[in-house]
Order: structure tokens, then sequence, then C-alpha cells
């Protein structure tokens, strides 16, 4: 015969569990059962007249003065108190009696003791209530270990919600990162990231091992232990490794470099142990390490007064890891960082990150191909092409991309539009680079005149040289700080040679050269101009090695070593050559600047008096002012090369769709 016939489909019986709740009504319990034992006592209250007339009968046996209450508790003897409380109520029988204090109750005992000869005893004793007591001594410990049940369950949720799972305070140490498995939330795949192609192929090769690993191994191959990001901020590196997640069929560890220093000694060491344990069980997986900067500092850099640093022991922990003499195979780790200048070296060698995947600011062809995926979701109307605002926004990188798109949708929506367009975007092209428009900004009219010669100097001169940045529109309406802005198309060089910035040095100083040439004085307003010209001159001096007399020397340490070094890398004559060098740069331009406008004095004069007519000029009344720019800008010809390619796409896919039915034909005779 079966005892626990449940057991015989499999349900197990229920077990007992400890829940602390039980202790508190525990407590409740002992509380409420003391406030009852303490009120069996049977008692009735009378008046002081009353006890008079009771002592005056020997019918009180003693009395119980309490001092904090001012209350006699009066005892009967038991005949008067059968006929009181009965006879099954009369063990413990008392009366109670209100006095006014302490002092008045002793001048009656005294009376009492004269009068009617009362020898009943009569004892004083201090108020004691034995649950306030028990409250004073119990109360601060029930605190305590409330308070302790509270922090544990907040530390042990908070661990819980990092991956660390339940623990209490002993999960402090447990990784934090976000678990991301097969079949997860993360839908962005390698079609929703644009551009970046040389980095998506280093990329996929990662996904395509974890996918299908014996296609390297057979060869005898190892795919790369980690791939290291690096780029300017906003190029899309976390998006990329995001897109990895997505596009791999394999668990994804996410975390963040900051995640694993704490404050506590060794739990940044403990974290980097657990994420990899995590990770070697869900093996093969990825594990994402953004800005890894945070832990990956070179070691020794950062003076610590020879204290314990937290940071350089994570650090250690995780080149162990990544490299030691255990075992990681089927664990990849990526990283993501936008200062890999300052990693450490043992970070990057072979074996750790073997690859650096240099994920740097789209040209003008990733940024149509941006503007295109984020252009999806917007209503825009046909006057939108991608081609004019990738051209537009020379230097932007893919974060800046999709602000201005969302910028635009935000402008159109404020002017009741029904659909974004074309000028949308380039006032949200204005309202990114140069600040929000003040129109309300008081400025007198002769200032007025000369910003407007000032901006027509920069104008002026960007036109005419040839290296010099080409203009797209230039207002006097005060913007951010700034009393009038200026918007360039830079040419997308990958080299620079000192003639070009020669020429970009001259017109950034056309601005000042106006103002004395045209005004007779000078004004504060030329201040950025004069800071952009000046760190160029240092570093055409300095690092470029393009002066003359301190030509083909270049003090730029690129490796860092001198970043905490209190001394210049050259002595003080070196020092003074350097800078008189820098004037006679900046000198040169400047007087180079003043002798093309004094040449085009008329034209220059006809541009600024648009200018404080309209309040903005475009390249188109430039080149009606100047004539057509003699040269085509780098730009030009890339956009140039890009239509012969399509157009050579095109003709190519046009030739195969006339063969493919010959090919058919020929194929249905055989």
């Amino acid at each position: 015969m079966e005892k626990n016939p449940s057991n015989k489909k499999g349900i197990k019986p229920p077990q007992f569990k400890f829940n602390i709740y039980w202790i508190y009504a525990l407590i409740l319990l002992g509380i409420m059962g003391y406030s009852l034992m303490s009120n069996q006592e049977t008692v009735k209250e009378v008046s002081i007249t009353q006890l008079e007339t009771y002592i005056k009968e020997g019918k009180v046996t003693r009395m119980v003065v309490q001092k904090g209450k001012d209350i006699v508790d009066a005892y009967l003897d038991d005949i008067t108190a059968d006929t009181l409380f009965g006879d099954s109520n009369k063990a413990g029988a008392k009366i109670i009696i209100a006095i006014p204090s302490t002092e008045k109750f002793a001048e009656f005992h005294r009376m009492i003791q004269e009068k009617y000869q009362y020898q009943g005893e009569v004892t004083y004793k201090e108020n004691r209530d034995v649950f306030l007591s028990l409250l004073i001594n119990v109360l601060p410990f029930l605190l305590l270990i409330g308070l302790t049940i509270f922090m544990m369950r907040r530390m042990s949720g908070g661990a819980a919600g990092g991956g660390g799972g339940a623990g209490g305070v002993f999960s402090v140490g447990k990784s934090k990162a976000q678990l991301f498995d097969k079949g997860g939330s993360i839908r962005i795949t390698f079609k929703d990231v644009a551009g970046l192609t040389e980095a998506k192929q280093e990329v996929e090769e990662i996904v395509a091992f974890l996918k299908n690993p014996s296609k390297y191994t057979d060869l005898g191959g190892k795919i790369p232990k980690g791939a290291l990001l690096v780029g300017p901020p906003g190029t899309g590196k976390t998006l990329l490794a995001k897109a990895v997640a997505g596009e791999a069929d394999v668990p994804f560890f996410s975390m963040s470099g900051s995640d694993f220093v704490e404050m506590f000694v060794g739990v940044g060491a403990s974290r980097v142990r657990d994420l990899f344990r995590q990770a070697k069980e869900k093996a093969p997986c990825i594990v994402f390490i953004d800005e890894i900067d945070a832990v990956g500092r070179a070691r020794g850099k950062n003076p610590n007064m020879g204290s314990n640093d937290e940071r350089e022991n994570t650090l250690n922990q995780l080149l162990t890891e990544m490299d030691g003499f255990g075992s990681n195979s089927g664990v990849i780790i990526l990283a993501a960082t936008n200062r890999a200048d300052i990693l450490d070296k043992a970070l990057l060698r072979a074996g750790r990150f073997d690859r650096q995947i240099n994920v740097d600011l789209p040209d003008i062809n990733e940024r149509k191909d941006i503007f295109n995926v984020h252009l999806r979701p917007l209503k825009i109307d046909e006057s939108v092409e991608s081609d004019f605002l990738a051209r537009q926004t020379p230097g932007f990188s893919g974060a800046d991309i999709a602000n201005v798109c969302n910028e635009a949708a935000l402008i159109a929506a404020r002017g009741g539009k029904s659909a974004v367009q074309k000028q949308d975007f380039l006032d949200a092209v204005d309202r990114i680079i140069g600040g929000l428009e003040k129109k309300n900004k008081i400025t007198t009219l002769s200032e007025r005149r000369a910003i407007a010669l000032h901006e027509a100097g920069h104008a002026t001169l960007s036109w005419l040289l040839e290296h010099a940045h080409p203009l797209i529109k230039v207002t006097i309406v005060p913007r951010g700080k700034a009393l009038g802005a200026a918007w360039y198309l830079p040419e997308e060089r990958q080299l620079t040679t000192k003639e070009q910035m020669m020429d970009e040095m001259c017109a950034t100083l056309g601005g000042r050269a106006a103002e004395e040439v045209f005004l007779g004085s000078i004004s504060t307003g030329a201040l950025n101009d004069l800071e952009r010209v000046t760190k160029q001159a240092y570093a055409m001096t300095v690092y470029y090695g393009m002066s003359g007399e301190l030509s083909n020397l270049s003090y730029f340490d690129s490796s860092g070593t001198n970043e905490f070094s209190f001394s210049k890398p050259y002595s003080e004559k070196t020092a003074e050559k350097i800078d008189q060098e820098v004037k006679l740069l900046v000198y040169g331009q400047y007087e180079r600047a003043k002798q093309l406008l004094l040449e085009h004095r008329d034209k220059h004069k006809e541009l600024a008096d648009i200018l404080v007519e309209r309040e903005v000029i475009f390249a188109e009344d430039l080149e009606r002012i100047f004539g057509k720019r003699a040269w085509m800008s780098r730009t030009d010809e890339i956009l140039e090369e890009q239509r012969k390619r399509d157009l050579l796409t095109a003709e190519n896919k046009n030739e195969v769709e006339a063969i493919e039915p010959v090919a058919e034909s020929n194929s249905e005779q055989a």
C-alpha cells in the first residue's frame, strides 16, 4: 500500500520553506499575549473619597503607589472583594484611585494613620511599564534586522537584474553583463548598418566562423580571439556590435567598461572572472565590452600615490582571462572605444585583440546610404534627395545624420507641414552646426555693417583661392554665440598639402583683413578665426615640419609616453624659433588676404551690400558677382566618378539582360 499516492503521478510533495515574515508574526502574537495577560486582574476605579470610606471601615489591606502614573492600587480583603467582584474574580481584586501627586497622597496617608489608625502596608514603586520597556530594549534590534533584510533584498534584486542572480550582499561581485540569447529581442542586422563596408566585412567573418567553424578549422586556421572597434564617437561601433548579435545565432553578452569598476576593492576582477565563467558555459558566444578604455587604460600612467588601483587589478584579470593558461575556446571578445591611443599595449597585442577595425567618419557615398536608412520612416516630399543631403553634411557621423533627420521632422511638424521638405533639412543642418537662430538680438546699423564686411571677406577669399573650401551660405543673423556664420563645403581629402593649409589660413583671416581694410579698425569678432589660425600654424610648425627654419622636424608624440611629462620635447631656443615661424606664417597669410581684398574691392563691397540688405547670401550670389569658380572641388570629382561607375554598372546590367534571352533560346534548340 502506497503511503503517498501523489508520488505515483510524479508530483513532488510540498516542501517546507522558511519565510522571514513568520518571525514578525510570532513577535506580534507575543506582544498581544502579554497585553492580554497583563489585563487578567480584576480592577475597579473609585474616587479618593470612597477609598477613605473603605479605609475607615477596615476593608483595605495594602496600597501600592505608582509614582509615574499618579495612581494608587488599593487591595481589598476577601469579603469586600467577594461583594464587589464575586467569588470567581476576587483573586487579585483591587481598586484604582487617581491622585493629584505623590506628595498629596503622602499627606493623605498621614491623615488616615492619625484619624483612622490605618496600619496597612503602603509601598511606593517607580512606574515601569513592561511593554514600553520591552519596546525600548527590543525595537532597535528589530529596526536593525529589518534594515539589514531590506538592504539584502535590494542588493539581491539589483544583482539579479544585472545577471548575477540572487545572493544578497555576496552578489556584488557578479557580472552585470546583459545576455541576449538565441532568438532574443535584438532585431538589428547588417542591412540596418549603412556604410562601414570594410568594418562589416571583418565582423561578418566572425559571424561566419561561429555559424560554420569547420570551414576554417579544416584548413588549420583559428578565428581571432578579439576584435577592437576604433573610431570617433557616433560612427556606429555599438550599432555594428548589435548587428553582430542580431546576425550570429549564438549567445551575446553586452556590458560597459564602467560596469567592472566599483568602490569595493576586488569587485572588478571578480566580475571579470564571473563574466568569462558565464561565457564559457554558453560557448560558442560573443562578449561585447563597450567603452573599454574605462578599464583598459595604460597601466602606470595615472599616478595613484602608491595606493591599490582597482582599475589596474581589473585590467590584469581581463588580460589573464583573454589569454592566460585557461582555455577560452569559442568565446570571442568584441570591444569598442574612441580612445585607442590610451589603451594598454598588452591589451592590443596579438592573441588578445588580434584585429583593430577602424570605423571612420563616412564619406559622401556612405553618408548617402546612411541618409537612405534614416529617411525610411519619415514622410518626405519629392524635393528631398539623399545625394544633396550627403553633400551638405561633410564631416557628419552616423549619429549626426540621424539627428539631422529627426530635427528636420520636428521643424516640419512645428510648421504644420504634412511632409518633410528640403528646406526643413537645410534648417536642421544650420541648427545643428550654428546653433539656434536669434533674430531678436539687438544690433546697431554700424555693427550690422561691420559683421557684413567681415563675413563677406571670408566669402570672397574662399571663392578666389584655389584650395579654400567653397562657400555654401553666409548669414549675418546671430546664431548661438556668433553674430554671423558661414557654411562651407570642405573637400574630403586623405592628405593635405602645405599650399592647401595656406589657402585655408588666408580665407580664415579674410574677416579680420576686411575689417582693417574697409573700416580702418578691428573688432573682437575675429576671436574664433584667430584661434583656429594660430592652432593651425603651430600644427604646421611643430607637428608637420612645414616651416622654413624647422622643416622636416616633428615634435608630435604618437605613443603618448610624454603625456604626463612636465617638460617640452624641445629647448627654449627652439621654442623661440617656433614662435617666430608661427608669426611669419600668420602675418604672411594676413598680408596676402588684405592684398586680395584690395584687388577685388568693388566686388567685395557689392557682396557686403547684398548681405546687409538680405541678411543671407548663397553660392549663386558669389558666382554671379565673381564668375564661375575656376577649380572643381574634390567633392565634385567624387560625385562625377560615382556617376560614371553607376552608368557603367547600368550598361553592364542591360547587356546581361539582353544576353540572357539568347541563351535561353539556344538551350531550347538544343
